[in-house]
């Protein structure tokens, strides 16, 4: 279909980062030195017409929602899915690329979300032009997946439009043990993560520290995801050190 966007990953290249601050919430405390691997993140959100080849070829349940005409577009992003429904599709997104594809962790949301820059907000402490109603929500629904600029690392609507499914359970005191190098949560819980602002929201962007959770069974209709994988092996590449690659320290407010 023309105009739509073509599935595309960005690399995120490895390093060290300062995961949470002391400006949030309980759960987004005490700020911490992670580092993650280089790994692949989605340049868009799983979009509704990608989402349906997934409905049409498995006989999948379709989201919450799925027949209302404002979240019908095909190049909206799906929404109305839950964690689970997220885990399916990329277990049939994998047979149809092979290639192992997957939810991202909290820290590579978070790593990747903030790009190269330090301010708490993927394009910096300004609300960007391009945001529907200045950033000003609640609004009658999302948008197109490519709407607006990308960030730094290439990325679009990250942070914002719709709350997006993370792999880890959420516990509030997660961050007081966690582990310095690839942190992928707590191995038991009652609800997965999610990360990311919502058109459903007084305001449709947060911070990138900013933590949410869920029942992984539940479907609202301003959540969905976007997918990640591992780098695309490379003949004779180096393996990055944990003491290499990009280092972003909290500045923002």
């Amino acid at each position: 279909m023309q105009g739509m966007p073509t599935p595309a990953f960005a690399t995120i290249p490895g390093g060290w980062f300062t995961m949470g601050t002391d400006r949030g919430q309980e759960d987004e405390r005490p700020p911490h030195r992670v580092f993650v691997d280089r790994f692949e993140l989605a340049v868009f959100p799983v979009t509704r017409a990608e989402y349906e080849r997934f409905v049409n070829a498995t006989g999948h349940t379709v989201p919450k929602d799925w027949s209302e005409p404002g979240f019908a577009q095909p190049d909206l992003p799906v929404v109305g899915v839950s964690w689970c429904d997220a885990v399916d599709y990329c277990a049939w997104r994998s047979a149809e690329d092979h290639r192992p594809v997957r939810l991202p962790t909290e820290a590579e949301w978070e790593y990747a979300a903030r790009g190269r820059q330090t301010a708490l907000f993927p394009w910096g402490d300004v609300m960007p032009a391009w945001m529907p109603n200045g950033g000003r929500g609640p609004l009658p629904g999302p948008w197109p997946v490519t709407l607006g600029e990308p960030t730094d690392f290439g990325l679009f609507g990250i942070g914002t439009n719709i709350h997006e499914w993370c792999a880890d359970w959420h516990d509030n005191d997660y961050y007081r043990r966690s582990p310095e190098r690839n942190p992928a949560g707590p191995e038991h819980g009652v609800r997965r993560a999610s990360r990311g602002g919502a058109w459903r929201h007084a305001y449709t962007m947060c911070r990138v520290t900013l933590r949410s959770k869920l029942d992984p069974s539940f479907r609202y209709n301003d959540y969905g995801f976007r997918v990640a994988r591992g780098p695309a092996p490379q003949s004779g590449a180096t393996i990055m050190s944990a003491d290499e690659g990009t280092d972003v320290t909290e500045t923002g407010t």
